[in-house]
């Protein structure tokens, strides 16, 4: 058959993920990333809720239940900000989030601006929606601040920006200026702001920007995206939200748009979206496990690096992941390939999120203490060899 040319050409496994499919279950899997998997405790009854009656009616509204649109407001009262529920629009993910935003700001073959280093899926959602996608760099040196200069001299079809508050895998918050002049080039040059803040519920040793979201952003059109998947712990339940800020007459805009995308699909379970005032309010329980044991396992990892100091342990403004730097003595999937066959060590290298040299790791900071702990040690063990 012939295959769209939104799939790419090759869809087979590369080196390292065929290592990890043949070796599976990994003894040492510091790449987790599902908090359901992590040896957490959840609460037995937590699902109960989404056996409420009413998900038996069927009573569709694009844009999501009023209640739930109302309990994800009322979150947004941590960060300071008093949200209305009308400009707020739920989806199945943040990966579908992002789908909508596409179809709603960009023709197929005009251009969404992303960070580099960040995730690697923009790509993948960009070409699934025809949608191009161009790096704008990450100022390591300046402890991973905008490079604004890569974002003026943006191509010319450029719809939309996106920021990710704060970045995986570098953790790094959006400086406030940063913020501030980011939001003005987008209305000079009638861009789109898109702020990821998967990760905003979890500051590690924060910086400036924590603490702070963008949808309280008023200059520019911009939408704000979250989820129960980081927020809540809970990815299976698929219920995500975009906040939609900034001069009244393109939010309108913006919403009835969205709105328009949101109702040919008709995604968010009603069950889900019934239960997501209590699974919000009881989900922080879960959000504060997860932020302690990130915050332990950055701890352990700075007490052992601390006498590997061929390992550097950079700051971590937020999220639940963690670079590393080692010396780029072979290429990071050659380090990684060995890790994971000879040692059961599993870790993402550092051109997987898009790092333009060697010598960087990431590792997630969700995995149970004991097993972190030892892979850890296992890794500063075959860097030092």
């Amino acid at each position: 058959m012939r295959r769209s040319r939104r799939l790419p050409a090759d869809l087979g496994l590369n080196r390292l993920a065929a290592a990890r499919a043949r070796l599976d279950p990994i003894p040492f899997d510091l790449t987790l990333s599902n908090p359901t998997a992590s040896g957490l405790s959840y609460p037995p009854d937590l699902l109960t809720t989404l056996a409420d009656p009413r998900g038996l009616r069927y009573e569709p509204d694009p844009r999501g239940p009023a209640p739930a649109r109302a309990a994800v407001a009322a979150a947004y009262r941590g960060w300071g900000l008093e949200l209305d529920p009308e400009r707020i629009v739920l989806t199945a993910s943040t990966s579908e989030a992002y789908g909508f935003l596409f179809r709603l700001l960009a023709d197929p073959g005009d251009t969404v601006l992303v960070p580099s280093p960040s995730y690697p899926l923009f790509a993948q959602l960009g070409g699934l929606d025809g949608v191009r996608t161009a790096a704008y760099e990450l100022d390591r040196e300046a402890r991973w601040r905008l490079d604004l200069a890569t974002l003026a001299a943006a191509p010319p079809r450029t719809r939309a920006v996106i920021v990710v508050h704060p970045n995986n895998p570098t953790g790094s918050f959006v400086h406030p200026e940063d913020a501030r002049a980011l939001a003005g080039l987008c209305r000079e040059r009638g861009w789109a702001l898109i702020a990821d803040e998967v990760f905003l519920p979890y500051p590690l040793d924060g910086g400036p920007g924590a603490g702070s979201s963008f949808a309280g952003v008023a200059d520019c059109l911009c939408c704000s995206l979250g989820g129960l998947s980081k927020s809540a712990g809970l990815p299976q339940l698929k219920l995500a939200w975009i906040v939609v800020s900034g001069p009244e007459p393109e939010v309108a805009a913006a919403l009835e748009g969205l709105e328009y995308v949101a109702d040919a699909y008709l995604s968010v379970s009603t069950p889900v979206a019934l239960a997501a005032p209590e699974l919000l309010a009881r989900g922080a329980a879960i959000g504060a496990a997860i932020a302690e044991r990130c915050a332990a396992n950055l701890a352990t990892l700075r007490r052992l690096a601390a006498a590997a100091p061929a390992v550097e342990v950079p700051p971590v403004g937020g999220g639940w992941s963690v670079v590393l730097r080692v010396p780029a003595l072979a290429d990071d999937d050659t380090l990684c390939l060995e890790l994971l066959e000879h040692h059961g060590v599993a870790l993402h290298p550092g051109h997987l999120f898009g790092f333009d040299r060697p010598g960087f790791l990431v590792a997630s900071l969700l995995p149970p203490p004991e097993i972190f702990g030892e892979g850890v040690r296992r890794l500063l063990a075959v860097v030092a060899g």
